[in-house]
């Protein structure tokens, strides 16, 4: 594994929050204005060339350094790059910026620009551990953690009265061994291992409610407090439906491919196992029908919109949290709308309409129908809006996959096992 990285930075919009050079720097002179500038303030320069984050070539190479402007990960408007001075494979870049992202995530909770700047000591410190001198070093959350403590309330106060750190005085015991994502020793009171089964619904749907692409995007993920060094098999009851399978690197990849079971040592706390692809469009039953009617009269007067939603007869189970939203024409000078279930708010500035249904009865149908005023003199509109769906669906997996059982190993104690399944909507487009 080579040196892939020089710099890091975290930028929000093109502000730089946090910045972090594994070597010194000496200060690099700017092409176009015979400036000297700091690192900072030459990645300002390369940055300034963006046009559009959408809108950019695959990298920018400016003295001797490379940008891979493909490589910027986003999450939660933080934008997370490296600047490197060799080519690498782009998507180890990617992943280490992920890794980087999750760990802040998992440290405190959420990743903004806000914790960045309220820990920046302790995110400091991550980087420190996780990339040295250019080379990733430590990126599994239990190593870390066993080298730098997760910041509680307590530990802050105490730590700002001794004047101690965070940073832990003994080499962790996952860096020496041959299972780098548990430590050793690890024992629990209560022995449990819970797995959420998370799908979302990627779907178009066209004016007479047939489906034109639906797939589904799923990830199970852990939560396994188990003492000792536990051996877990999981199997499904119908894994061959699953494609394009990624795992997490605990995963035995071989026993997977023979057998389609997962057999794993687990880390300690929570981790993503798996994420999968289901394409196939005639195993992704729709749970919701939309019936719908977007019209505007010749002469620009104005408007009718008419939309009503309601579960599938084939869908089992509750539907909730269901919202409507609707990009309105700009011409759109007013609305009055009736909602018979829920609630909708409208704004003219952004011409965006969301109605808030929340749970489907299927004997009372949500109904939101009304009239749109177009401005004085406007033509009609040449193209209706899309409806975009979004819902939740409690204790059910809509690709049909379900947990066999999970077996443990190398422990004699019986753990708490517990599977919940959750389907979401994810791109679910409905065409007027």
């Amino acid at each position: 594994m080579g040196k892939v990285k020089g710099s890091k930075y975290f930028l929000n919009a093109l502000y730089v929050c946090i910045e972090r050079h594994t070597r010194a720097h000496t200060h690099t002179s700017s092409t176009a204005t015979g400036l000297t500038l700091t690192p900072h303030q030459h990645l300002q320069v390369i940055l300034l060339d963006f046009i559009s984050l959408f809108k950019k070539p695959p990298y920018i190479q400016n003295q001797c350094k490379y940008l891979l402007t493909q490589d910027i990960v986003l999450r939660d408007k933080l934008f997370f790059l490296s600047v490197i001075q060799t080519e690498v494979p782009p998507l180890f870049v990617i992943e280490f910026l992920h890794r980087v992202a999750e760990m802040i995530q998992d440290y405190f909770g959420e990743c903004s620009e806000t914790v960045v700047k309220d820990n920046m000591v302790m995110v400091y410190e991550l980087l420190e551990e996780m990339l040295d001198n250019g080379f990733p070093l430590a990126t599994e959350s239990n190593v870390l953690k066993e080298m730098i403590r997760p910041p509680t309330i307590l530990r802050s106060v105490v730590n700002t009265l001794t004047g101690t750190s965070n940073v832990g005085d003994t080499l962790p015991t996952g860096q020496l061994s041959t299972i780098p994502w548990r430590r050793a020793g690890v024992k629990y009171t209560n022995n449990e291992a819970y797995f959420d089964v998370v799908e979302e619904i990627d779907a178009i749907l066209d004016q007479s409610g047939t489906t034109v692409l639906a797939e589904i995007q799923g990830v199970v993920e852990a939560c396994v407090k188990l003492s000792g060094m536990p051996d877990l098999t999981l199997s499904f009851m119908n894994p061959r439906l699953l494609d394009d399978v990624s795992f997490h690197p605990c995963v035995r990849y071989k026993r997977w491919e023979s057998e389609r079971v997962l057999s794993f040592i687990p880390p300690d706390g929570n981790f993503t196992l798996m994420t999968y692809h289901v394409n196939a469009q005639n195993l992704v039953d729709i749970p919701v029908y939309v019936k719908q009617s977007i019209s505007f009269f010749e002469g620009g007067s104005g408007g009718r919109l008419d939309v009503t939603v309601g579960p599938k007869q084939t869908m089992r189970k509750t539907v909730e949290g269901v919202m409507v939203t609707v990009h309105l024409p700009k011409t759109i000078l007013s609305i009055n709308l009736t909602a018979t279930q829920g609630s909708y708010t409208y704004d003219n500035g952004t011409k965006l309409l969301v109605w808030d249904i929340g749970k489907l009865n299927p004997q009372k149908l949500p109904n939101l129908r009304g009239s749109l005023s177009l401005q004085a003199g406007a033509p009609k509109p040449e193209e209706n809006p899309s409806l975009n769906i979004d819902l939740k669906i409690q204790q059910l997996a809509i690709s049909g996959l379900k947990v066999n059982r999970l077996d443990m190993f190398g422990e004699k104690y019986k753990p708490f096992k517990g599977v919940k399944y959750i389907t979401k909507a994810g791109k679910f487009q409905v065409r007027t």
